[in-house]
C-alpha cells in the first residue's frame, strides 16, 4: 500500500510539472484558403509573378540614383543581411516627422534624403520592385510590428476604421473579416485579412500591388470613396493590420486570386 501511494505522489507530481503547451494560432492566412494550384504559383518562386517586380527591385537596389550618384547598395550593402526582418517592422514611427512611415514611405525618404533623387510614385513598377525585394528579406518570418507607445494613437485610430460602416452599402471591415470569414460575398470568399503576402501579386489585377491598393480596392467595393494613396487613414489601417497579423509568417512576395 505503501508503494501503490508513493508512485501516485510521483505521478501527481509529473503531472503538476509538465508544461501547458500553448494554445495554437487559430487565424488564417489568405494563403491557406486558395486552391492548390494558386498556392503551387507561390511557393514555387520559378512560376511566382511577383518575383519579376522582385528581380527589377534587386535591379534597382545596385542601380545610382540621383545627384548623390549613391545607390541602396552603398549604404545598406547585401540586402539579404542589412534587410532581413525589416519589413516585418513596417509600419514604423519617424521621429524627425512625428508619425508612422510605410515601407515605400521610407524609401522614398530614403531616395530623397541620402540618394538626392526625386520619389518614386505611389504603386509605381519601381516602388513596387524596391519594397517587394525588401519583403522578400523577411520571407518566413512573424510579422514584428515594433512595440513603440508612439505609435498607440495611431493603431488605435486605424481600429476604429476597422469597425466604421462606410459606404453606400454601410459596412464594416471588421463586419466581413471579423465576422463572416470563410463565407462568401458575390462568389468570393471572404478571407480573414492578414497582411502578411504584400505586396502580393493579384491574378484579378493581373499585376502587383500595395496593401494600400487593396485597401483602396474594398472601400470602392462598399461605394465607400477611397482615401488617396499615402492618406494618414490608410496608414493607420495598415498600421493596426500589422498589429491584428503580429507573430503570423511573412510570405511576401505574395499570390492571391
Amino acid at each position: 500500500m505503501t508503494r501503490i501511494l508513493a508512485l501516485l505522489l510521483v505521478c501527481l507530481m509529473g503531472t503538476a510539472g509538465a508544461q501547458t503547451p500553448p494554445p495554437k494560432d487559430s487565424r488564417r492566412s489568405g494563403f491557406e484558403d486558395m486552391g492548390a494550384a494558386t498556392q503551387a504559383m507561390q511557393k514555387d518562386d520559378a512560376l511566382n509573378p511577383g518575383m519579376l517586380w522582385v528581380q527589377d527591385g534587386e535591379a534597382l537596389w545596385k542601380q545610382p540614383a540621383g545627384a548623390s550618384g549613391k545607390a541602396c547598395v552603398s549604404c545598406h550593402a547585401a540586402a539579404q543581411s542589412s534587410m532581413r526582418g525589416v519589413a516585418a517592422r513596417y509600419p514604423a514611427f519617424d521621429a524627425g516627422l512625428g508619425r508612422p512611415l510605410t515601407l515605400g514611405q521610407r524609401i522614398n525618404q530614403c531616395r530623397q534624403q541620402h540618394q538626392q533623387a526625386a520619389p518614386l510614385r505611389p504603386e509605381s513598377q519601381e516602388l513596387l520592385g524596391l519594397e517587394a525585394y525588401v519583403a522578400l528579406q523577411s520571407r518566413g518570418l512573424p510579422l514584428a510590428p515594433p512595440d513603440d507607445a508612439r505609435l498607440e494613437p495611431f493603431r488605435q485610430r486605424g481600429q476604429q476604421l476597422f469597425m466604421q460602416r462606410i459606404g453606400q452599402l454601410n459596412l464594416s471591415c471588421a463586419q466581413c473579416h471579423d465576422g463572416l470569414p470563410g463565407k462568401r460575398l458575390a462568389g468570393s470568399l471572404i478571407p480573414e485579412a492578414h497582411p502578411t503576402g504584400y505586396p502580393v501579386y493579384r491574378l484579378e489585377w493581373q499585376a502587383m500591388g500595395s496593401l494600400q491598393r487593396r485597401l483602396r480596392g474594398c472601400m470602392s467595393g462598399v461605394r465607400a470613396e477611397p482615401f488617396s494613396y499615402g492618406a494618414q487613414e490608410l496608414l493607420e489601417l495598415e498600421l493596426y493590420l500589422k498589429t491584428r497579423a503580429k507573430g503570423m509568417v511573412m510570405e511576401a512576395p505574395g499570390v492571391r486570386p
